[in-house]
């Protein structure tokens, strides 16, 4: 079966779980015998982040032909002609001014999001008729919009959920135009499949969606019991870890940070470290150096391998606002680590069992006093660590790889 998965933006030079899962499903289909194409639409040069296998072929089908009607651009002029200072001055008073007509103008903003969407999808099916696949899987609802808008494909489409359903189509995390929020839960129309990550996600699905749903939770990689955190080992410094984008209005490092700077007096041989990037890097570094905590606040950056930094850590503190099916969370449960996260958080809600694999707080005063548990008592630590390891066990790669073999199998006969 030839199989293509369509990511259409944010694959190429993308390190985020969506991209893991994209390249994890990719190698899994090879295992199973299909041919795998994964296809993006970005204006950018890149590559995949996370190891393909050989035979996966990856397509960027980014056309700077295709028309797509933008705001007016403008820029300040950096040289010293007075004449030239005047003439780009007007001129972007003038381009701002028809900006602002235009995005003013609800009618006008609805035109300019059908017509662009409406070229992307035109690509898409161009390219998809080209290479005709047995199967698409989409790795986002974006994705899927972009793809089918106003086509019809005579192809199954499966569409993996990254987060619970309504958080993809509505406002609740952050703003979508009225169009924007119609297309995406008409687009639910176009597919056959869906995989969610939580039976308790099935609620959160539109009306508009009437194929097939499974629940096939994300794969966790898994860490040998020989391997995991061994609690019971004294050390000069411990280590508090946090694994995530560096995007403060989701995974809220800035909660970490205040948390920990309230305790680390008392504490004074433990560190708080955080793995990852992302476009909040300067204003958590800011916030760490008016905590006057650079000596034990860390910003390591990205890492390749982030198991081996969580089995030399001890807790792992992950304050998200909402997740999906949260990797880094998984893995650092599955490494041996107690964790801590917020009860009304999706998909940590999940994964943390609230008193045996670590502990689910209601707000940030429970999270420090949760903190502070695990701090003090390294039996309970221990305790929770190896609890943690087991609960991991149900997501293995190899058995999560059967689901989705049996979901395609039952899809596509």
């Amino acid at each position: 079966m030839k199989i293509l998965i369509v990511q259409a933006n944010q694959f190429l030079n993308g390190s985020g779980g969506t991209e893991k899962i994209c390249s994890f499903l990719a190698n899994g289909f090879v295992e199973m015998q299909h041919q795998v194409e994964i296809a993006t639409n970005e204006n950018i040069s890149g590559k995949a982040i996370f190891p393909l296998h050989e035979s996966i072929k990856v397509t960027n089908i980014y056309d700077a032909s295709i028309r797509q009607k933008l705001p007016i651009p403008y820029f300040n002029y950096q040289g010293k002609n007075p004449f030239l200072w005047v003439k780009f001055k007007l001129k972007k008073k003038y381009s701002k001014v028809l900006n602002k007509l235009i995005y003013e103008n609800k009618n006008r903003k609805d035109e300019f999001y059908e017509f662009n969407l409406r070229q992307k999808s035109i690509a898409w099916k161009k390219y998809i008729d080209t290479i005709k696949p047995d199967l698409i899987v989409t790795m986002t609802i974006g994705s899927l919009l972009e793809m089918s808008y106003q086509n019809n494909y005579n192809i199954p489409i499966i569409d993996s959920v990254n987060g619970r359903p309504d958080h993809d189509f509505t406002d609740v995390l952050w703003y979508r135009s009225e169009i924007d929020m119609r297309s995406l839960k008409q687009s639910y129309e176009n597919l056959d499949g869906i995989q969610i990550l939580f039976d308790s996600f099935k609620p959160f699905l539109p009306d508009t969606f009437k194929g097939k749903c499974v629940t096939i939770p994300n794969p966790i990689q898994q860490v040998e019991s020989t391997e995991i955190v061994d609690h019971k080992i004294a050390k000069k410094r411990y280590k508090i870890c946090n694994v995530g984008s560096l995007v403060m209005s989701h995974k809220q490092q800035n909660i970490t940070i205040k948390v920990f700077t309230e305790i680390a007096e008392k504490y004074p041989d433990w560190d708080l470290c955080f793995w990852g990037i992302g476009h909040d890097y300067e204003l958590i570094k800011d916030k760490i150096e008016k905590a006057k905590l650079e000596n034990r606040i860390f910003l390591k950056g990205f890492t390749e391998n982030p198991l081996e930094e969580l089995k030399k850590s001890d807790i792992f503190i992950f304050p998200s606002r909402h997740e999906g099916f949260p990797l880094a969370l998984g893995e650092a449960l599955s490494a041996g680590l107690p964790s801590l996260g917020f009860r009304n958080c999706p998909g940590v809600n999940e994964l943390i069992e609230h008193g045996k694999n670590g502990f689910l707080a209601n707000d940030q005063s429970e999270l420090k006093n949760n903190l502070e548990k695990l701090i003090q008592d390294n039996e309970l630590r221990q305790k929770f660590g190896e609890n943690a390891h087991l609960s991991m066990k149900k997501y293995a790669p190899e058995t999560v790889l059967k689901q989705w073999e049996a979901f395609i199998n039952n899809l596509v006969k």
